[in-house]
């Protein structure tokens, strides 16, 4: 039998001090594991990059002022929120399935490190990169490929609470998602087809509105399809909302099933997560 190790409880102060400390402990693993790097900080800029130059002859439809919408310009909504679902969601359940099988859990779990200094850790890490990222997207969708960036402050508060909301789902879902896998060696294949079939049926690398009617309301259980929405009713010009389910860009829609996706995976969280697992 496994028996329970109590952590001490720390003054509020304390354990926010060292959740911060663990923000910046957590940026730079995450930015010393190259593959890490690779698949979930640069895979969206990567794809950008290759749609917008295998499709650079085509025309995606017409921006308000009349000119031809690129490939840059209809993909970069997309790549945005794959951007969110991998810094958050892949990332995240990776991690921690990973820290569970190597024992890195068990030794923090017998420190008087706090879960909540845990979690503040590995969320302010995903809120920093994804921000990062998010960034830079969009500096090289501007510099490189000419994608006209929003001017009206309306569509970047959009932006920002689309943004802030998704990554911090998607960070929560992750934490819940890494009780899936067995063991760490076995996470990346079970994590990585879910995120895979998500981007493909939510409108990231193929165009939504094309997909079949019943894969498109399947696709509107989960947030990615909303996240990728709410991205494009930012960097999209308006007539492109009649393509949406309902023709509208739904924002209510966005934030009311993200929402719900959040508090399902708090609660999942607070159900599943163990310093130790149960089986071990």
């Amino acid at each position: 039998m496994t028996t329970a190790i109590a952590t001490p409880k720390l003054p509020a102060g304390r354990t926010l001090a060292l959740g911060a400390s663990r923000i910046g402990y957590e940026i730079k693993t995450y930015f010393r594991q190259g593959d890490s790097v690779f698949f979930t900080f640069l895979f969206p800029l990567v794809f950008l990059t290759i749609f917008s130059v295998a499709f650079s002859e085509g025309s995606f439809g017409k921006t308000a002022s009349g000119a031809n919408l690129t490939a840059a310009d209809f993909y970069l909504p997309g790549m945005l929120a794959a951007g969110v679902l991998l810094s958050g969601l892949q990332n995240m359940s990776i991690d921690i399935a990973t820290e569970k099988s190597d024992g890195t859990l068990k030794r923090l779990g017998g420190s008087p490190l706090p879960v909540l200094s845990y979690f503040i850790g590995k969320i302010g890490q995903v809120i920093v990169t994804g921000i990062l990222q998010s960034a830079l997207l969009l500096v090289v969708a501007a510099v490189a490929f000419r994608v006209p960036l929003p001017t009206d402050p309306i569509k970047w508060l959009t932006f920002a609470w689309v943004f802030l909301l998704g990554v911090s789902t998607c960070a929560v879902l992750g934490i819940a998602l890494s009780a899936l896998p067995r063991s760490g060696k076995s996470a990346t294949a079970v994590i990585i087809p879910i995120t895979l079939i998500l981007q493909f049926i939510s409108g990231v690398y193929l165009s939504f509105s094309q997909l079949p009617d019943w894969l498109q309301n399947f696709a509107s259980i989960f947030p990615l399809k909303w996240l990728a929405q709410g991205m494009r009713s930012v960097f999209l010009p308006d007539s492109f909302k009649t393509l949406e389910m309902g023709g509208t860009w739904n924002l209510g829609g966005v934030a009311l099933v993200t929402a719900i996706w959040l508090v399902v995976g708090l609660v999942a969280c607070r159900l599943t997560f163990r310093w130790i697992r149960k089986d071990s």
